[in-house]
């Protein structure tokens, strides 16, 4: 699994790894090993990445590792105004736009 590197300290390995993991966070018993070994605050800090990719990646990770479980780690309101940014931000980038808007509908419309 990608865990090994998804938790070294190094900007790039996290990046790197966020991407390889994406794909995979969908399955429920990969949620329970990024919420079990604290990947979360790495994929939050992985939404003011300078590489556009990554960021859409977290915002992938996060739609889909949120849930009842974690909600008050990942509703905070600095993540909550980061993410709001993105949605509000069509002219730059219609995907960041895009999932942002389809988080904040799934996670906030339910509180």
């Amino acid at each position: 699994m990608y865990f090994v590197t998804f938790f070294r300290t190094e900007a790039r390995v996290v990046q790197f790894s966020l991407v390889l993991e994406a794909s995979a966070i969908v399955v429920l018993a990969n949620v329970a090993i990024v919420n079990k070994f604290g990947g979360i605050p790495l994929i939050i800090q992985c939404l003011s990445s300078p590489v556009r990719n990554t960021v859409n990646y977290a915002l992938g990770a996060l739609y889909y590792v949120c849930n009842e479980f974690n909600k008050e780690e990942i509703l905070k309101p600095e993540v909550i105004d980061t993410i709001k940014r993105y949605a509000a931000a069509e002219e730059v980038s219609a995907s960041f736009s895009n999932l942002a808007k389809a988080f904040l509908d799934k996670h906030l419309s339910e509180n």
